[in-house]
């Protein structure tokens, strides 16, 4: 990439509270040739090219950091649902090791790539779990659940929200193309289940694209 578009990712990267920033680009460098090598065997991602690797990838995992500072600081679980080749699940466990991250996905060989990259970059802060959200029995475990490019949120609140400590939140990526359903809808369906609904502002990645997040958060059991 450009030395003008890696100055972006590194400023972007600041603001998102990544400390070792010359660290993080490294090893992230290190994720990125893994995932280039893999994907010639499994084809994991469809994203190949080097400045939507680190724009669509790394910059849009890492923004949610970004919107919810307590990710930077706090020692909190969080569950990475559908978290495909590991997006946001590595780049989170690389940029912060205060969290303690459960990746799950349903397909085996994404599930089995994110293994490998732990191992192989040495991040004792994340481990793997096999299967379909619906399918795991988890009560009252994580502070924050995350899902980025798999689902609605409504879905997404379906399938995860028995396993949300109370105050703890549901995170959902957006953007304007897919932030259809309104916040009062959102509220009104799931008002019974004593969780509150909000949305952050839209802000824009260094490589261009915009993104923001729908979130709920649990108010008691």
């Amino acid at each position: 990439m450009s030395d003008i578009f890696l100055k972006k990712i590194e400023e972007f990267c600041k603001q998102c509270g990544v400390r070792n920033v010359d660290e993080f680009i490294s090893r992230c460098s290190n994720l990125k040739e893994l995932l280039h090598s893999e994907n010639r065997k499994y084809n994991l991602t469809r994203i190949n090219e080097s400045k939507d690797f680190w724009n669509k990838h790394i910059a849009d995992s890492l923004s949610i950091a970004k919107s919810f500072p307590e990710l930077k600081e706090d020692k909190l679980k969080i569950a990475d649902v559908g978290c495909g080749a590991g997006f946001p699940s590595l780049v989170l466990a690389i940029a912060f090791k205060n969290l303690k991250i459960t990746a799950i996905d349903s397909i085996q060989k994404k599930i089995n790539f994110v293994a490998l990259a732990a191992e192989k970059l040495r991040l004792d802060n994340i481990e793997v779990s096999w299967g379909r959200a619906r399918e795991l029995k988890i009560d009252s475990e994580y502070d924050c659940i995350t899902a980025r490019a798999v689902a609605d949120p409504i879905k997404i609140f379906k399938e995860t929200r028995k396993w949300v400590k109370k105050d703890g939140k549901i995170i959902v990526f957006q953007t304007p193309k897919t932030d259809t359903v309104s916040i009062e809808t959102l509220n009104k369906w799931t008002e019974k289940f004593s969780y509150t609904w909000n949305q952050t502002k839209e802000f824009e990645l260094p490589g261009g694209g915009r993104r923001m997040f729908v979130y709920a958060i649990s108010e008691g059991k």
